[in-house]
């Protein structure tokens, strides 16, 4: 169904509620409402309170305007439709902060902010050059919801920058990434409808938690969520959230935090879909404006949530653009990261990175190239980098039971010692079959949130652990063996030598294991096997347990070797193409080795994928000093060689000519 004639309707009026001349504005587009009237109300508990006539103009947008600056006042839009006796209370989509019922149905009212009551001193935006980028992509909750992380408010932005706690902000800052991708921190419905029960025509068969975790169901997309707030901690269930409207300046003085310590805060923000289960939102609003339909009218889902926003909408695009553009300016927001971006359209995605780059010219935009299709090049095109999977697929492979990768000693679908290079290079298109016009637009990971970790995918597809097994004894799996010590680390060399931006998933450095808890409220006949996909899991599944970083110390120093060494050498992140010269040193697919030039440096790097053979390298004249062996990796020269050095199976080596 695609009704051109809503096209027509656009509006530059800033919507939402704000104080302008002594006055609260309150405005919401709705071309299509028959009547649309303001509900306001003192408390967010409260069911009943007062009524105010709106006018629409001819551009669709409703108006009314009250007397005094009335923040913190609650308030809904209701709306009625032609053909319906029924007004239906919904969401202000331009909310700046939302108090929400925590349940299923997440009925929400907005507040309304005052949206300079905040010092933000002398922070800005921490720009940087994309090639310098260095990413932890992490979960608000999971950082800090472990005991083990000492916070006094777990789980919640505060906990996250708590001083002198082992967890959060302080862990990170000493792993020395210069990024954070926060997973979804947008107003999202955090409950999911009952468990084999029916609800709008749905039996909830896929989810016995009840629960959706990660948050790609956002429901507010200008408000921070509540469920992080300080007020938002041991949240139940059928309470109220949010009312105190603490989440604004909680996340705020978040990303001010993070910028004191010069890292940068990326969002992972969903426009392709919105909440599947909410009542009062979009779909009531407009269903037909907000939504791309069927001929019968009903929801197309190429996201698989249920439904896809039709971006393309202008007034959809404005909501798109104007709520990225108030994190960027309210928050202080360094970049985001889209979901799905490819259900997005091309039109908007064209106008998302020229008007955010009006703001900050260097603002990150990278997204998920896929949704109905997949275009890493085309977003490229655009100016937008995209997650690589090519790489992740290429160096551990698919899947750990049938599509191993290139650290394994297999090729998984295509690959070819080539490809392998070309992803060194950074996927270029100047390279057969690459993707990207510039290395800068070339995501590089091999964990994210999705799937399995990287640790249990080299666990599971060493046969060390069976697909279903139930682990018995949590921290003797969390601990690695030589093999998968040396294969962690083999694979973590490889990524922080390929040119473009890093992206490592939180715990991916220590190998973190997602062992599926045995929650003794919650039936799960799998408890105890290794979690694919942890997304409804709010539990000690998904938390970071920093004794495993522990455990595992000498994988986490591995990693801030690779970090710090990155940063402090810009051939590996600068090198022009030309100064990235591949060798055979050996004829075997599994070895692959390159000297790498820069201004006065040069590296020579060899990386031994062989699973049972050593090599034995000559390198050329002249002294060269080590800086990555099998076991250490550090920024520092280790020793000084000359003439000839061991490279051992599953281990490489970086030297430094001196």
């Amino acid at each position: 169904m695609h009704r051109k004639d809503l096209d027509k309707y656009y509006s530059s009026k800033k919507l939402g509620s704000f104080v302008k001349e002594g006055k609260t504005i309150f405005r919401i587009f709705a071309p299509q409402a028959e009547r649309v009237m303001l509900f306001t109300f003192s408390k967010a508990e409260n069911s009943y309170g007062k009524k105010y006539k709106m006018e629409m103009d001819d551009d669709g947008v409703w108006e009314t305007k009250l007397n005094g600056k009335l923040y913190g006042l609650f308030y809904s839009f209701l709306i009625k439709h032609k053909n319906s006796n029924e007004y239906v209370a919904c969401l202000d989509p331009y909310a700046k902060a939302v108090a929400t019922l925590n349940n299923y149905l997440n009925p929400r009212k907005a507040i309304v902010v005052n949206e300079d009551d905040f010092e933000w001193g002398n922070d800005e935006w921490i720009q940087m050059d994309w090639r310098d980028l260095i990413i932890y992509e992490m979960h608000v909750r999971d950082m800090t919801a472990h005991k083990s992380s000492g916070a006094k408010n777990p789980g919640t932005y505060k906990g996250l920058i708590e001083k002198e706690i082992k967890g959060g902000i302080n862990y990170i800052k000493d792993l020395g990434v210069n990024a954070v991708e926060l997973l979804p921190v947008q107003e999202f419905a955090n409950v999911e409808i009952p468990f084999n029960k029916k609800f709008f025509g749905r039996n909830n068969t896929w989810n016995i938690y009840e629960r959706n975790h990660w948050g790609y169901m956002t429901a507010a997309f200008f408000a921070p969520d509540s469920y992080y707030s300080s007020e938002g901690n041991n949240l139940h269930f059928n309470k109220w959230v949010g009312k105190s409207g603490k989440q604004v300046n909680e996340f705020k003085e978040m990303v001010k935090t993070f910028h004191k310590n010069n890292i940068a805060v990326i969002m992972d923000v969903v426009y392709n879909h919105y909440s599947e289960y909410e009542l009062g939102g979009l779909k009531e609003i407009d269903k037909e404006y907000y939504f791309r339909l069927d001929e019968k009218g009903n929801f197309i889902s190429h996201s698989y949530t249920g439904n896809d926003l039709k971006t393309e909408r202008p007034m959809v695009r404005k909501m798109i653009i104007d709520s990225i553009l108030y994190w960027m300016k309210n928050y202080h927001i360094d970049g985001f990261r889209f979901d799905l971006g490819h259900l997005i359209d091309w039109c908007t995605v064209e106008e998302i990175i020229e008007e955010a780059q009006k703001i900050n010219p260097d603002v990150i935009i990278l997204c998920e190239p896929w949704g109905n299709g997949y275009d890493p090049a085309g977003f490229s095109l655009r100016g937008w980098g995209s997650w690589n999977d090519q790489v992740r697929n290429s160096v551990k492979g698919e899947n750990p039971f049938t599509g191993k990768g290139w650290i394994f000693g297999d090729w998984y679908g295509d690959n070819d010692i080539n490809k392998i290079k070309r992803y060194v290079n950074g996927t270029l298109v100047r390279d057969r079959n690459g993707l990207f016009q510039k290395k800068e637009h070339s995501v590089n990971y091999l964990e994210s949130h999705d799937g399995y970790t990287l640790g249990d995918f080299i666990r599971l597809a060493l046969g060390d652990v069976g697909k279903n097994e139930v682990i018995s004894d949590v921290d003797k799996n969390a601990g690695l063996n030589v093999v998968q010590l040396k294969l962690t680390k083999l694979a973590a060399l490889f990524l922080f030598t390929c040119q473009g931006i890093i992206m490592i998933h939180a715990g991916q450095e220590f190998a973190r294991s997602k062992v599926i808890f045995p929650d003794p409220k919650i039936n799960d006949p799998c408890k105890g096997i290794l979690d694919h996909n942890s997304y409804e899991k709010d539990n000690e599944t998904n938390y970071i347990n920093y004794k495993y970083s522990e455990i595992n110390k000498e994988l986490v120093d591995y990693y801030k070797g690779l970090i710090r060494l990155r940063l402090k050498y810009d051939a590996f992140r600068k090198a022009e193409y030309e100064n990235i010269i591949f060798n055979n040193i050996s004829d075997d697919p599994f070895v692959i080795s390159f000297f790498i030039k820069y201004k006065e440096d040069e590296f020579f790097v060899v990386i031994n994928a062989k699973q049972t053979n050593g090599l034995k390298v000559s390198l050329p004249e002249g002294g060269w000093s080590i800086l990555v062996d099998g076991k250490v990796s550090h920024h520092k020269k280790l020793k000084t060689v000359e003439g000839k050095i061991i490279i051992p199976p599953v281990s490489g080596t970086i030297v430094m000519k001196c």
